[in-house]
């Protein structure tokens, strides 16, 4: 009896200590960067996801580079990956997107974002999507847009001049959550009973939290957020299915028009997926870079100088220094533009970008074994490697309209306030 109690515990030592080892030590035709595969199962998942109030590199992501190098091997999730903050090999990961990578993001962002959302999607039925967004915010739908920024923009900012004072990050957020929902789905914040944006609130809240989905933690709030913001949008689009619009004003409209084709590809699920992450893309991301803008403008006078002096260069040139901007006065804004991609760059508005290797790749020594995913960090800004809009085929769609509220809300703030 004793000898076979013995048996089994040494047999379980051994199969335990065989795992541990195969965890650590993962299988691969060639050699893996250096890392650390942390504990099994976990990972480094807990201190990924730890929060970080800085604008600067990750902690986890900068520790690792100082320790191992600009390419290193972790776990995330249950989840093999490489991170690259090597400028060659992310332009290399854009360039082969499609061939050698593909999009891929963990299971919890897909649980967050739903699984039909656009960043998850691939090959025909992601430029699908894409060449859906551009009607919205391509160059000629924005021409006719930069009356309402500029409005929306000039509103927002005599509502704060007569306030004691305006708490940037929260006042950005909303003016540009109720210009985005506005033109996507013709919310108006001021008239609806429903709060949409708190919704969203709520989600944002949790996105960079540890996934543990039980109540009271972050990751259950922030799904709860998205469970309630998805309601709203699919009672929304039902409504106006029951009611349609003789003439197209909104995105609404579009995607009806698409899902009542006989020979559409479009789902629901894969339209209110897709509105979601948009209303979220321009919520956080933009709002976050026009705060950093400004306190880039308070520590910098000399490039608030240059700035007004642009924009006020602009307003001399009119025949009526009162009329509205026009889209050519947009386009010469070079500093402005200058300006707005500096900032987003410091601002790491995306903790990473995330592929996944089709198959076996070399690359400065170090092996990607087929089926890991990548992580791609931007450290460097600038020139081709520039990741801030994304990269490749799967440029930021959004970046025109970006620009285009940032450029013309800075317009509105040098030329009218101090």
């Amino acid at each position: 009896m004793l000898s076979a109690f013995l048996c089994i515990a040494a047999f379980l030592v051994i199969s335990i200590t065989h795992w541990l080892y195969k965890w650590r030590n993962p299988g691969c035709n060639g050699v893996l960067p250096p890392g650390s595969m942390g504990w099994p199962l976990l990972g480094e998942t807990l201190h990924f996801f730890a929060p970080n109030s800085s604008s600067d590199i990750p902690p986890f992501v900068k520790e690792r580079m100082q320790r191992y190098g600009p390419i290193f091997k972790t776990s995330l999730v249950g989840r093999p990956v490489i991170v690259s903050t090597d400028a060659d090999l992310n332009y290399f990961i854009f360039q082969q997107e499609g061939q050698l990578f593909e999009s891929w993001y963990p299971s919890t962002f897909v649980e967050i974002f739903g699984r039909q959302n656009v960043g998850s999607l691939h090959g025909f039925m992601y430029k699908y999507l894409k060449n859906m967004v551009l009607n919205l915010f391509g160059p000629e739908s924005l021409k006719k847009m930069l009356p309402d920024v500029e409005q929306a923009s000039n509103i927002y900012l005599k509502r704060w001049s007569s306030q004691t004072m305006a708490e940037m990050k929260e006042s950005t957020s909303k003016m540009i959550f109720d210009l985005t929902a506005e033109k996507l789905i013709s919310y108006d914040a001021e008239k609806s009973s429903d709060n949409l944006r708190g919704n969203f609130e709520a989600f944002i809240k949790g996105l960079i939290s540890f996934p543990l989905d039980i109540p009271g933690t972050a990751y259950h709030k922030c799904l709860q957020g998205r469970k309630k913001a998805m309601k709203m949008l699919k009672s929304m689009l039902q409504e106006r299915r029951e009611r349609p619009r003789k003439i197209r004003t909104d995105f609404f409209d579009y995607v009806l028009e698409e899902l009542q084709r006989q020979d559409t590809i479009l789902t629901e699920s894969i339209a209110l997926d897709l509105m979601f992450v948009l209303l979220f893309a321009s919520h956080e991301t933009t709002s976050l870079a026009l705060t950093l803008a400004i306190k880039f403008l308070s520590d910098h006078p000399l490039v608030l100088q240059e700035l007004t002096e642009e924009h006020e260069a602009i307003i001399k040139k009119r025949e009526n220094p009162d009329s509205g901007l026009t889209w050519n006065e947009y386009k010469s804004m070079k500093f402005t533009f200058q300006f707005i991609n500096e900032t987003v760059r410091l601002a790491n508005i995306v903790p990473g970008i995330f592929r996944k290797a089709l198959r076996d790749i070399k690359f400065k020594g170090h092996t990607i074994p087929a089926g890991w995913a990548v992580m791609g960090v931007d450290t460097n800004g600038a020139s081709r490697n520039f990741m801030a809009f994304g990269g490749g085929m799967r440029f930021c769609v959004g970046t025109d309209f970006t620009k285009v509220q940032m450029a013309v809300f800075l317009h509105c703030l040098v030329t009218k306030y101090k």
